[in-house]
């Protein structure tokens, strides 16, 4: 995710919970020295049970950001979120990091970031949308939905900035109430009325 789609969405009025991958090693490494040198201001731990799998999950918000570059648009909060448990027996521990223009508890990132994979698993075979936090990143159900790789838009900023417009107007059907991204899809894009009115 780069600095300038974080400052778009800021600049266009939203907030941002984003999972910062491997790719992003300077802002990782800082998150990690960051969350492992102060205490969080709130730690949510949450364990499940589902047939072969029993994983316990501790979030935590974090509001140092000492280090971090400030061109990350409106940060405000990094978040921790630690799983350690089993699957077909076998012991698993993963850590993931967030940044967030958010200040929240760390239950209700915990419940924002669990919902938006729900969002993910559900939105990749066209299902529903509801719940979680508006996150701009490249997601299997623009592919679905959108087509995006059969796109031959493909020099220059082209593709970014076309995901981007993307990826705004699934927030705004999301943000209007539709259910389902692919039947609104199929209503509205022949109504230009209807696209003005959920803009407006």
């Amino acid at each position: 995710m780069p600095k300038k789609t974080c400052k778009l969405i800021i600049d266009t009025g939203n907030d941002y919970v984003i999972a910062v991958k491997g790719n992003q090693q300077n802002l990782h490494r800082q998150i990690q020295r960051n969350t492992a040198n102060t205490r969080p201001t709130s730690r949510y731990i949450a364990s499940e049970r589902t047939r072969n799998r029993v994983t316990t999950r501790t979030t935590e918000v974090f509001n140092d950001l000492t280090g971090i570059n400030q061109q990350w648009t409106g940060l405000k909060s990094l978040i921790k979120v630690e799983r350690l448990g089993t699957r077909a027996g076998k012991p698993y521990h993963q850590v993931v990091y967030y940044i967030s223009s958010l200040i929240r508890s760390a239950v209700d990132f915990a419940c924002g970031i669990r919902g938006h994979w729900g969002i993910e698993n559900r939105l990749h075979w066209g299902g529903s949308a509801v719940g979680g936090f508006p996150d701009l990143r490249r997601l299997p159900f623009k592919d679905v939905v959108f087509d995006e790789d059969n796109s031959t838009i493909r020099t220059g900023n082209a593709p970014a900035n076309l995901s981007i417009v993307r990826s705004l107007a699934l927030n705004i059907l999301r943000r209007n109430g539709y259910s389902s991204i692919t039947s609104a899809y199929r209503f509205l894009s022949n109504d230009i009325d209807k696209l003005l009115y959920l803009v407006g």
